[in-house]
């Protein structure tokens, strides 16, 4: 998609096709219905012309706004300050050097995933740098620390195998090709309170069995269909990042330091995996699977969405998650999400500044 927009100087490909929709008319002349308003396909091609844009992905307001305060970012000369389109508000403007649409997503898989394709498909992006907070699953990680991991799963695509069916029983639709045990399971009995449950008949729940995710790669066939699990960020994003980020300075202490402060200083972590479900993760059972089984880091709702749209639509892309809590409880002081979240959200928009600045 990257490429084939240099077809189209100053506007999107994706756009290009947006805009004979515009012309749909009934018998009278009238526009009954339009993908985009004619004044903001218009406005969308008069800031196409001053691209390519680094996107710039956000989950939330509170995660966005210091990022707009930042004296590190300002609005973009000669754009509008921002675009309203689908319910989003894409935000033009610099930071250090890079020209920077910025969008929130709103909560979850759904959102994100929606987001990021309008995103890709409205305007000239060269590449999609997402952050926010995110749960920890790590127990060598405090709150505070930014995560950077390599790889990010959706860990909420199950197959729920009915009851009575053991882990050697083939999956309904398994043979195929919908459906895999190779990524393993998570065992409800293994959960189980009560030990004698274990010993008889289990849980009725079963277990569900991790997928991974049907892909439709913008230069593939279309409706041929590829599987992925684990996303890799862009190659570059991250061997810069482990060069000349993991020593940046990072706050420890709430309210500039006037209240609680964390052990030790926050770091930014350099690590392996990270995952996304549309599901809040509060439960220590299920953090400590989600560690032991797939060695994630970082638990958040949304970064895998955005991963899979970039991955799809062939757009470089990182992210970076600054930890706010341990998932599903832990000390005083590596659980207080609610207090924390804001110190965690700065220090995410610190490293995303400092990346994007180094660029």
């Amino acid at each position: 998609m990257l490429g084939m927009r240099r077809l189209f100087p100053g506007t999107s490909l994706h756009l290009k096709l947006l805009l004979p929709l515009l012309a749909v008319c009934c018998s009278t002349g009238v526009v009954v219905r339009a993908a985009v308003q004619e004044s903001t396909a218009r406005s969308i091609q008069m800031v196409n012309r001053c691209g390519p844009f680094l996107g710039v992905v956000v989950p939330n307001a509170f995660e966005m706004e210091p990022l707009l305060r930042s004296p590190s970012f300002s609005p973009a000369k000669g754009l509008p300050p921002y675009l309203d389109v689908a319910g989003r508000r894409f935000r033009f403007g610099i930071i250090g050097e890079q020209k920077v649409v910025i969008v929130m997503t709103g909560l979850a898989m759904l959102n994100s995933g929606v987001t990021t394709q309008l995103l890709l498909a409205l305007f000239d992006v060269k590449g999609i740098v997402h952050f926010g907070i995110a749960g920890n699953a790590d127990p060598n990680r405090q709150i505070g620390d930014v995560a950077v991991p390599r790889y990010w799963a959706h860990t909420g695509l199950w197959n729920w195998q009915r009851y009575g069916d053991g882990p050697d029983k083939e999956l309904a639709l398994e043979s195929n090709g919908d459906y895999t045990r190779k990524l393993g399971n998570l065992n409800f009995t293994d959960f189980s309170v009560d030990k004698n449950a274990r010993s008889d008949g289990g849980n009725l729940l079963n277990s569900v069995w991790y997928q991974p995710e049907e892909v439709f790669p913008e230069n593939g066939t279309p409706e041929v269909r590829g599987h992925e699990f684990w996303v890799p960020v862009d190659g570059y994003y991250y061997d810069m990042i482990s060069r000349k980020l993991e020593g940046l300075k990072l706050e420890g202490c709430v309210n500039n330091g006037t209240t609680t402060c964390l052990p030790r200083r926050p770091v930014v972590a350099m690590v392996e995996r990270g995952c996304s479900a549309s599901v809040f993760v509060d439960n220590a059972a299920y953090r400590e699977f989600l560690r032991s089984r797939f060695g994630v880091t970082a638990i958040d709702m949304e970064t895998a969405a955005v991963a899979l749209v970039a991955l799809q639509q062939g757009a470089p892309f990182i992210a970076i998650r600054a930890l706010s809590d341990l998932a599903g409880g832990g000390t005083a002081e590596s659980n207080e999400a609610g207090v924390f979240a804001p110190l965690a959200a700065q220090n995410a928009v610190t490293v995303a500044v400092e990346f994007i600045s180094l660029l």
